[in-house]
């Protein structure tokens, strides 16, 4: 595939996520979705959000399809997301169990990216500690407007 027909995919992945639904649900997940165990994990999935779940989940899932079966360059497409590793992230802790529980192959494409990626189980951790660090500077923010 020419370089031209994987930057036309790369604008056309980000194009879908400006959709209005999309960019809903991507903040959803990054500011208000906070799993710490499986039940919270199923609390999403069979509640008000599992539509926003759900899209920010197989988006991610898709885009890393197209990237390992040679859609997309690995490293165009990492040169130009990162957000994937947030989305992993969140979801990886839980990952055996939602597999279990849903289906065998639930974002194996997601981590089958973030495993070929250089470095990329040192991104994730990382992208993990800037999480942690942004909920509770959330947290505090919050906090202090309430006083």
């Amino acid at each position: 595939m020419s370089i031209h027909a994987e930057a036309d995919l790369i604008l056309k992945l980000y194009d879908l996520r400006r959709e209005a639904t999309m960019r809903t649900a991507r903040d959803w997940f990054f500011l208000e979705f906070k799993p710490q165990s499986m039940e919270d994990v199923n609390a999403t999935m069979f509640g008000a959000h599992s539509g926003h779940f759900r899209m920010v989940v197989t988006y991610w899932e898709m885009a890393a399809a197209l990237v390992n079966h040679g859609a997309i360059g690995l490293e165009l497409f990492t040169d130009t997301n990162g957000e994937h590793i947030g989305v992993f992230g969140k979801i990886e802790p839980f990952l055996p169990q939602m597999r279990a529980a849903y289906n065998p192959k639930f974002c194996a494409s997601l981590e089958k990216l973030i495993d070929n990626t250089p470095g990329g189980r040192e991104q994730l951790a990382a992208m993990r500690e800037r999480m942690k660090a942004i909920q509770a500077e959330l947290s505090q923010r919050q906090a202090a407007a309430a006083s």
